[in-house]
C-alpha cells in the first residue's frame, strides 16, 4: 500500500460504528453516515424508527407514551443515545392542500427543541397521508386493535423516514 493510500484509509474512514450491534466483527471499510431518527408525533405518543448506520432502511422501534415534556425529552434523549442517532426527521402534518396548519406550527416548535437540547440537525418531513397508510398495511396484519395504535404510530415514523431517506438519494 502506498503512503498516499495509508493516509485515505487512516483519514476518511476514522468512523466505524464497531459498537453498533448490528455490524460484523472487525472494524468496516465503509465509513459510517450515523443512524437517522424518524418521529411521528402526536398528542399521547411518539412513533419512532431509526436508520440503519448507512442511512437506507428505516426498522420502528418502540413507541414513546408521552407524559410530560421532561420526560419525553429524556426519554428521546436516551434512543439517540443508545442508537448513535446523527440526524432526526420529524413528521410536519400539513393539511391535504399542503398549508401549514396548527399541528404543522407545534412541529415546527419541537423541531426547534430538538435542535436547542439534542444540538443535531432536525429535519421536517411531509406526513401527509403516513398514518393513513400506516392503518392499511396493518389492517391487512392479525395484529389486535388495543395494539394497532402503537403498531400505526411506529410505521407511520418508518414511512416518515424511509420517504426522507429515499428523498435524500441514500
Amino acid at each position: 500500500m502506498s503512503s498516499d493510500d495509508q493516509d485515505f484509509h487512516d483519514h476518511d474512514f476514522d468512523e466505524y460504528d464497531s459498537d453498533d450491534q448490528d455490524s460484523h466483527s472487525g472494524p468496516s471499510s465503509v465509513p459510517v453516515l450515523g443512524r437517522v431518527l424518524g418521529l411521528d408525533v402526536g398528542s399521547r405518543r411518539i412513533g419512532m424508527a431509526v436508520s440503519d448506520p448507512l442511512g437506507i432502511t428505516a426498522q420502528g422501534i418502540e413507541t414513546l407514551q408521552r407524559r410530560n415534556k421532561r420526560t419525553d425529552f429524556e426519554q428521546l434523549r436516551t434512543v439517540i443515545r443508545d442508537y448513535h442517532v446523527k440526524q432526526i426527521v420529524v413528521g410536519l402534518p400539513l393539511r391535504m392542500s399542503g398549508v401549514e396548519g396548527i399541528q404543522a406550527e407545534k412541529m415546527q416548535i419541537f423541531a426547534a427543541e430538538l435542535r436547542k437540547r439534542f444540538k443535531l440537525p432536525v429535519h421536517l418531513w411531509d406526513e401527509r397521508l403516513t398514518s393513513a397508510e400506516a392503518n392499511r398495511l396493518l389492517r391487512e396484519t392479525e395484529i389486535s386493535i388495543e395494539k394497532r395504535g402503537k403498531a400505526v404510530d411506529r410505521m407511520a415514523a418508518v414511512l416518515i423516514l424511509q420517504g426522507w431517506m429515499e428523498r435524500q438519494g441514500r
